[in-house]
């Protein structure tokens, strides 16, 4: 079966009872067949069956040995770095997600884990940088702020993590996030410090995540075309001094997007405006459909400036270094009319005194 019929069949067999939508399950525990007799479910945070259903889902559309589902995206990263052990060393992209960065480097330090962060678009520049006590390469499929597209071919991916609150769930509704494993025996190791740390999804927020799921394909295609006119018309705005989106032609990765995406290249722009902090923050402020949040990936459109928001738990010096800069500004385009959108951006862009 093709991808969306997938999404919506695998996981939502009906039960007992032909419900067409699964029945939601918010108990924290089950009734067991006798003592150490356990069924199929115990406590909820080892397993409840609707996240199970979301967790099979997502494994199916992974083509993954195994899925689990979290209560935050930064709950499944956690997990993932439970794998490493003190002495570990991690080669992270620094074109990454600012509470990544935080985690890795204000948490996992405190275990003697360091990191080395690199241009993830550079496999050479990733290989260069492991050394013997490397266990783990973390890189984001696109980069976040600025959309470098890693050559995923020429690294090894065993481990996929979702902040799955964004396009799976798709509506800013629900907190979630969600890692497939490669292997059993990974899926394994995984499941085991899931439920030794307890940061699991709740029975509501996997029904909202396995509705979601249902329609992410169309959202996604909308949002990519969507995304793809507003970032060529911000190319032609003399108050734009650059724009970073996979699917335009000016972006320094183009092919390899198009090698590993197709035509669907996401909803996210990035732009860098002339003038300085302050013009991005005006800019910023005056938008009316654009809200101006951190977050992306939803029905709805959001803008905001990563140096003083989503990436502002970075170091100054590893902002720059990263390319982070003071008058990036960074859309997620949803599934408002892109016409519509444009003309707020012009408004906004004209307020800011740029235009």
């Amino acid at each position: 079966m093709k991808f969306r019929t997938r999404a919506i069949h695998i996981g939502s067999e009906p039960d007992s009872t032909g419900a067409v939508v699964p029945p939601i399950y918010l108990s924290t525990t089950f009734v067991q067949p006798g003592p150490g007799d356990w069924g199929a479910f115990d406590y909820s945070r080892s397993g409840n069956p609707t996240r199970a259903r979301v967790e099979k889902t997502i494994a199916d559309l992974e083509g993954a040995a195994g899925s689990l589902a979290f209560s935050s995206g930064m709950a499944a990263t956690h997990c993932a770095m439970g794998l490493l052990e003190s002495g570990s060393h991690v080669v992270a992209g620094c074109d990454m997600y600012g509470g990544t960065y935080r985690l890795l480097h204000k948490i996992c330090n405190r275990n003697n884990i360091t990191v080395t962060l690199v241009h993830a678009d550079d496999a050479a520049a990733i290989a260069e940088a492991i050394r013997p006590e490397t266990k783990m390469v973390w890189v984001e499929s696109i980069g976040n702020p600025l959309m470098s597209v890693p050559d995923l071919e020429q690294i090894s991916a065993d481990i996929v993590m979702h902040s799955a609150t964004k396009y799976f769930g798709g509506h800013s509704d629900c907190l979630a996030g969600a890692l497939s494993a490669k292997t059993p025996e990974l899926h394994r190791q995984l499941y085991f410090i899931q439920n030794a740390t307890g940061g699991v999804i709740g029975g509501l927020e996997a029904f909202l995540l396995h509705r979601g799921i249902k329609t992410m394909e169309l959202r996604v295609r909308e949002q990519s075309k969507s995304a793809l006119a507003i970032a060529q018309w911000l190319e032609s705005h003399r108050s734009v001094a650059r724009v970073l989106y996979p699917g335009l032609a000016s972006h320094p990765h183009h092919q390899r997007a198009v090698r590993l995406m197709g035509d669907q290249f996401g909803g996210m722009v990035t732009f860098d405006v002339r003038g300085d902090i302050e013009t991005a923050k005006r800019v910023c402020k005056a938008t009316e459909l654009f809200g101006l949040a951190v977050s992306c990936g939803a029905v709805e459109s959001l803008i905001e400036q990563p140096a003083t928001m989503s990436h502002a738990s970075y170091d100054p010096a590893a902002r720059a270094q990263a390319g982070i800069c003071d008058t990036l500004v960074r859309i997620s385009v949803g599934l408002e009319d892109p016409e519509d959108l444009i003309a707020d951006l012009d408004r906004a862009l004209g307020i800011a005194g740029g235009a």
